[in-house]
């Protein structure tokens, strides 16, 4: 079994006595104290999350924005530089290898963020279509162990981030719009910030050389003393992103599965990219679906969906969830199904869950409304 991979922050997370899980072929930290109290700490003030484990790929030359054209169900040439783009990889046979952001650094430099257990199939993916298009004039590096990724969601995420920011920077940073980017430096360190995250709230993430890591967290733990940010780990990463509706690899998304299975259409740009005939040829074979039930018992992955007495699908996703006090779960479910209740067998017994347009929780939403 091959040794899990450190990030620059795991002393750190040690010393902070952080329950660790693995993940991706990292040692991550699963959680600094309580599930719930991160959780809330995220939907209340702020959390910071050390990313460190997502793969960082460099994509740079004079086809990087050709090569990745054909490589993505997006369009990053039709990227402004300093914005960013959530896009797709698939397989010739339009299943999905990983869902991706993209970033335009420069005319003819982008960042492609992985998920970890996926990086070298990017990476080997991205490779070979450069070689296949004859596209000599790209370097593709995959750069993730030399770099890190620091998350800070919440609310008061923007006042954390700007105290540890150069005066010169801070009112750009205060204009910093959803999907976009800057790079500042720190004490003389570059680093990009984007606004982007997987929570459901206002947040940014720091990409950064990990030789300074460490005292950016630090900077970052003191500025936000004042604001209520907590130390956060994996557990409460999920259960925020599953309030707010978003994919995670492995089980919403996966090679069996197209966009169109997972309702990510509006991913897909109409261009010449690999998978594109396969994918304008497959039928739909499923639907996603939101669901949300009554009581405490939370449907898990694997968990199956039935109508009539029939089986119509399986969660892909579920928790209890600590914003809304109810078992929320997404399903892999027939295409075309009605709106309406749906019986979940929950450690065997079946438990009714009726469907929600998603997300399960936005800031700007104070309730479901049914699909």
């Amino acid at each position: 079994m091959a040794e899990l991979l450190r990030t620059a922050l795991y002393a750190e997370h040690q010393r902070q006595s952080a329950t660790f899980t693995s993940f991706g072929g990292w040692d991550m930290p699963l959680r600094f104290g309580s599930d719930r109290g991160e959780h809330e700490a995220v939907r209340t003030h702020a959390g910071i999350f050390d990313l460190s484990h997502m793969a960082q790929i460099e994509v740079e030359g004079p086809h990087a924005a050709h090569v990745l054209d054909y490589s993505l169900t997006g369009l990053p040439s039709a990227l402004e530089v300093g914005q960013a783009r959530y896009t797709l990889i698939l397989a010739t046979d339009a299943g999905i290898i990983d869902d991706l952001i993209v970033y335009r650094i420069a005319s003819s430099h982008f960042l492609v963020v992985a998920n970890a257990a996926n990086r070298l199939d990017v990476v080997d993916e991205l490779t070979a279509r450069s070689m296949a298009l004859k596209q000599s004039q790209v370097s593709i590096c995959d750069t993730t162990v030399h770099r890190s990724l620091i998350a800070v969601q919440g609310p008061e995420s923007t006042s954390v981030v700007s105290q540890i920011l150069p005066a010169a920077d801070r009112e750009r940073f205060a204009k910093l719009r959803y999907y976009r980017m800057m790079e500042v430096r720190v004490q003389d360190l570059p680093i990009r910030i984007a606004r982007t995250g997987y929570t459901g709230e206002c947040g940014y993430e720091l990409m950064l050389p990990a030789a300074g890591a460490v005292d950016v967290w630090r900077q970052l733990i003191h500025s936000g003393q004042e604001h209520g940010l907590t130390r956060c780990g994996l557990a409460a990463r999920d259960t925020l992103r599953l309030e707010a509706g978003m994919a995670l690899y492995g089980h919403e998304l996966d090679r069996s599965i197209s966009p169109l299975d997972a309702g990510l259409g509006n991913t897909v740009v109409d261009h010449t990219f690999v998978g594109a005939t396969a994918l304008s040829e497959r039928p739909v074979a499923w639907n996603l679906y939101g669901l949300i039930g009554q009581g405490r018992r939370a449907a898990r992955a694997g968990c199956n969906v039935y109508a009539g007495g029939g089986l119509v699908g399986t969660i892909t996703s579920g928790v209890l969830s600590p914003t809304l006090g109810r078992p929320i779960a997404l399903a892999r479910l027939v295409p075309n199904l009605p709106a309406g209740t749906y019986h979940v067998d929950v450690r065997g017994k079946l438990q009714p869950m009726e469907t929600v347009d998603l997300p399960f929780y936005s800031r700007n939403r104070s309730s479901h409304t049914h699909s």
